[in-house]
């Protein structure tokens, strides 16, 4: 019967059969249809083949511009979204006292938000030291946001005092503002007179800082019953060395380009 059956097929389908190998016969095969379950090992084979393909991460506008960004700048633009959130409470808690109806939650969400924004001050600088993240854009962007933070903060509790009596001097106010005129002009200048500007952090510069945000904390806790006055007569000593330190750098530095000039 098979030998009838097999001649049956050579007979009627000849194309098949005559003319060819057992090897072609074999190779013929494998043109023909797959079953469910030979897809789909296929289909998992190119699948596993695929992963093994590393897809590079999307471009971001800091990777269009060339410019590192670390997680050390990161928490420095943290701190400088913080200003707004915080300016908003503050504000409206120093104009409900000005009303005569202190609006108290107003003024412990005004504090937490600065707290939380003074922190990554210092966060950002452990981790920018213990991992090597030191860039340009962060040596830029740091003083820039403590500026920010500091001043929102010192104009807003002179403007609208968080209570009767209780407000930062007008001097002090003047001698911050004095401070920063003197730093960002020296940059100013020595960027139109073609000179390479160095930002090269100094202890009296982070210790004038430090002091700048103890002196707000002091005057938004208003726990102590010790007048603002006291921390921002000691914050000033600091704020006039760091003044004078900032204009002998600059003075060294367009002296030192002037020397390598002449050479």
């Amino acid at each position: 019967m098979h030998l009838a059956v097999f001649g049956s097929v050579r007979k009627f389908c000849p194309i098949f059969l005559e003319g060819t190998t057992p090897a072609s016969r074999r190779a013929s095969l494998t043109s023909l249809p797959v079953t469910g379950k030979q897809w789909g090992n296929q289909h998992r084979g190119a699948r596993n083949e695929g992963s093994n393909i590393k897809h590079s991460p999307p471009a971001t506008l800091f990777t269009k511009l060339r410019i590192t960004v670390t997680a050390a700048t990161y928490l420095t633009l943290l701190r400088t979204i913080l200003v707004p959130v915080f300016a908003v409470p503050a504000a409206s808690y120093g104009i409900s006292v000005k009303s005569g109806s202190p609006n108290e939650s107003l003024h412990w969400w005004a504090v937490g938000i600065f707290f939380v924004a003074a922190m990554t001050d210092y966060a950002d600088g452990v981790v920018a030291r213990r991992y090597n993240q030191r860039t340009r854009l962060g040596a830029f962007l740091d003083p820039v946001a403590d500026k920010l933070l500091i001043l929102t903060a010192i104009a807003i509790l002179f403007l609208l005092p968080w209570g009767e009596d209780w407000k930062i001097p007008a001097w002090f106010v003047g001698l911050v503002i004095l401070r920063d005129a003197v730093v960002w002009g020296g940059i100013v200048i020595l960027r139109y007179l073609n000179r390479p500007v160095e930002i090269k952090p100094h202890w009296t510069g982070k210790a004038c800082t430090a002091l700048l945000m103890f002196t707000v904390a002091w005057t938004g806790l208003k726990i102590i019953p010790i007048d603002p006055i006291y921390p921002a007569g000691v914050t000033s000593i600091f704020l006039v060395i760091a003044t004078y330190r900032s204009i002998l750098q600059g003075v060294q530095q367009l002296h030192q380009d002037e020397t390598l000039s002449q050479k």
